[in-house]
């Protein structure tokens, strides 16, 4: 590993159900950096509002930001590196993430609407409906040219879509 090189922070991110935790996950053991689930930072009322299969708004979201905001302030503000798995839906919900850290980086997990709901479908514990993919998909903005990150396809294998940002990352 190249010592010389400041640790990355990173948000893997997408809709639910694309496998952000798993990749995130084994992205932060090989890295040898702290993970965070975004999911478990939200307040009782949103996973509440979730589970009974209703989307959740700006306004629900913005405290769930503005926390995750400063857990990266925080890694930053220790020169650590930090990989967390965040829903990031919306170009403005990443530009308040990048508050926290300008060189922050964005793993987009993106794939068919089918796949997804049958990944959903499989999970037994979880609180997000398959009802919600919809409206997270509605709500899903992709990285814009000038925000620095990386789509990857999610019918790869997590392990080897977490070699892939290994690899854009030089290591």
């Amino acid at each position: 590993m190249n010592n010389s090189k400041p640790p990355l922070r990173w948000v893997v991110m997408g809709v639910s159900g694309c496998g952000k935790s798993e990749v995130g996950r084994r992205l932060a053991s090989a890295l040898g950096v702290p993970f965070l689930e975004g999911d478990a930072y939200h307040p009782a009322e949103n996973v509440a509002k979730m589970a009974a299969g209703i989307p959740l708004t700006d306004t629900d979201r913005a405290g769930w930001l503005a926390t995750l905001r400063d857990e990266i302030a925080a890694a930053h503000a220790r020169g650590e590196g930090l990989v967390l798995a965040c829903s990031a839906l919306k170009r403005r919900y990443r530009d308040l993430l990048r508050e926290a850290d300008p060189a922050l980086q964005f793993v987009h997990l993106d794939g068919a609407r089918p796949l997804i709901a049958q990944r959903m479908l499989a999970r037994t514990a979880h609180f997000m409906p398959t009802s919600l993919l919809d409206s997270q998909l509605a709500d899903l903005e992709p990285l814009g040219p000038d925000e620095q990150g990386l789509r990857l396809d999610i019918v790869k294998d997590p392990a080897d879509l977490a070699q892939e940002i290994l690899h854009t990352q030089g290591r």
